[in-house]
């Protein structure tokens, strides 16, 4: 996938990410008073200084001694103030810019196009939610409090040391050339590694998500050495590009604050050769010393900033992803089921090979059809075409003589019901799986009958909490027959005109096969029923068998036909039948 986000600047990235702090801005005005208030207490505690020096130590003052402590405790309670309302207010801004930032990736992610997910690592992807999003609250609360805040700190006490000697502050100023280079030399340097860093994390993420899923494989194939020296690989890798940021931010601070010393010592020296007071050099002195302190916040957000921004164009490059094209306005009642393929040609990417060929079919309503062949036929993505899972190279797709380009991805998939040979279960109750999504608003009584036709109740009933059990991540607690049967309850469920089934049975022992496949046979009738085949014993009753070879359709005929041809399609079947034997 492309990264548009790629040839911006710095400063264009972070602009758009604080355009999402716009609708905060009222908590914006609250935190920035409180910067205002933060900054002033500086410039006045350092001025306390003089009367505190001059007039309580040297001149013995009673009057200012008992003044200038009230005065210093009346500083603190204001920078007290102050402070909470900027890191507070900043505070809940940066979640709330998170938790839009979150709702907006996810929201993306769910609008992506399938081809998209067939390339993605979902490593990667949970990376992005995860760790990029999280960068950003750095990035737009404390970088932007301590800008703001330690900025307007820095010019209230360089206005106060300008009032006091404009000779010494300005032999301050003459290091300010050099600490530009170096923080510009630096700011490059850390955005160039936070890449590096995102992109290690999405690696560490991908193997780490690989292994779980794939744990029982890693077992029974003993894949454990292999998986941890590729992890080591990759963990050594993030280590090595953590440890060069560190390198870079920990140079980097010190360097500067080398260079500011320095400029301190001279500013000493100078100074005796100055007509001035005690309290008036140590209000002074302090001023400076505040200063360099703020100045050395300042330089330390640089790497928050850079990584923020670096995670933020990761960010952004993914929300600048297409998503789905869903350009069609017509919205279908419940279609009859007539499913027509003219001139269909389909590839993956512009360069690549053909995966279906002029392919020409038509499906009558209620008709079934199975689609079977060698693996890499096209079968599946011939099938996965109609509901626009994949957008078409050539051709038209049309249901009841509309062009599926025409409808709405809503309406066209709201007209078809899927059964997948890889069943996806999420972590919710048993009724919650059977009736996701649009079906949720569904009666418990039609559940319940869609559980009974998939013959899927006769183990939900003996569950300590029946349809209110808890699946388990993909759901991992139930076996792989009762898992395929829960996918079939939500198809029958959803009594759509239109049934994709992918191997709908191949997680079964042979009595839940028997006794699926008589529900499957019942949800068909009446239905058109598109069937992705790879054992042909369990489509000997279909109205049509489609054979296919190389993207392309060479046989078409029912099980009885096709067998007394001799082709293909008894080819496929021979060779079946003597591996089981």
């Amino acid at each position: 996938m492309t990264q548009p986000q790629a040839a911006y600047t710095g400063w264009q990235i972070y602009r758009r990410l604080l355009r999402y702090t716009v609708p905060y801005w009222r908590i914006f005005l609250v935190a920035l008073f409180g910067m205002l208030l933060f900054s002033v207490t500086a410039s006045a505690f350092s001025k306390l200084i003089e009367p505190m020096v001059d007039g309580s130590f040297i001149n013995k003052n009673k009057a200012t001694a008992h003044w200038v402590p009230m005065a210093i405790i009346g500083v603190f309670a204001i920078r007290t103030l102050g402070t909470f309302l900027s890191d507070y207010g900043m505070s809940w801004i940066a979640r709330s810019v998170v938790r839009d930032l979150r709702t907006q990736l996810f929201d993306h992610l769910l609008r992506l196009p399938t081809a998209y997910y067939d390339k993605a690592a979902s490593g990667t992807l949970v990376s992005k939610m995860v760790y990029d999003v999280e960068q950003l609250a750095d990035a737009a609360s404390r970088v932007v409090t301590v800008f703001i805040r330690d900025s307007l700190t820095v010019i209230g006490l360089l206005g106060l040391m300008f009032y006091q000697s404009k000779n010494l502050t300005s032999l301050l100023l003459i290091i300010f050339p050099l600490l530009v280079v170096i923080v510009t030399y630096v700011s490059r340097r850390f955005r160039k590694l936070s890449h590096r860093i995102q992109h290690s994390m999405g690696d560490v993420s991908t193997v780490t998500q690989e292994v779980i899923d794939a744990n029982r494989e890693v077992k029974i194939f003993g894949g454990h050495q292999h998986e941890k020296q590729a992890f080591g690989v990759i963990n050594a890798h993030n280590r090595r590009q953590f440890l060069k940021f560190a390198a870079t931010n920990a140079i980097s601070t010190p360097l500067i604050e080398q260079i500011v010393a320095t400029t301190f010592a001279g500013i000493v020296y100078f100074a005796t050769q100055q007509n001035i007071t005690p309290g008036e050099f140590m209000s002074f002195v302090m001023a400076m010393v505040l200063l360099l302190q703020h100045a050395r916040r300042l330089a330390t957000i640089n790497s928050s900033l850079q990584r923020g921004i670096a995670a933020a164009q990761s960010t952004f490059s993914f929300l600048d992803l297409p998503i789905e094209q869903d350009s069609g306005k017509r919205v279908l009642e419940r279609v009859k089921g007539n499913v027509e393929y003219r001139n269909v040609t389909f590839r993956y990417h512009e360069n690549s090979e053909l995966v279906l060929d002029n392919i020409e079919l038509t499906i009558n309503p209620g008709e079934s059809v199975a689609f079977v062949g060698r693996s890499g036929a096209g079968k599946t993505t011939l099938v996965s075409l109609l509901p626009r899972f994949y957008e078409l190279s050539q051709g038209q797709i049309l249901i009841d003589g509309v062009s599926t380009q025409d409808i709405s991805l809503a309406s066209l998939r709201s007209q078809i019901a899927l059964v997948s040979q890889h069943v996806t279960l999420f972590n919710d109750t048993i009724a919650h799986n059977i009736a996701y999504g649009a079906l949720e608003n569904t009666t418990h009584d039609a559940i319940v009958r869609a559980a009974r036709a998939a013959h899927a109740l006769e183990f939900i009933e003996q569950l300590p909490e029946g349809f209110n059990t808890i699946v388990g991540e993909n759901g991992v607690l139930l076996s792989g027959g009762q898992r395929q049967r829960l996918a079939i309850a939500r198809a029958i469920l959803k009594d759509a005109p239109i049934l994709i089934l992918d191997e709908a049975t191949s997680a079964l022992d042979n009595e839940s096969e028997r006794l699926i496949q008589a529900a499957l046979n019942e949800v068909m009738r009446d239905r058109t029923t598109l069937v992705i085949a790879h054992r042909l014993s369990t489509i000997e009753r279909v109205d049509k068998i489609v054979v296919m070879e190389h993207g392309q359709i060479v046989e078409v005929g029912n099980h009885a036909a096709l067998l007394a041809k001799e082709g293909a399609y008894a080819n496929l079947y021979q060779m079946q039948f003597a591996s089981k034997n």
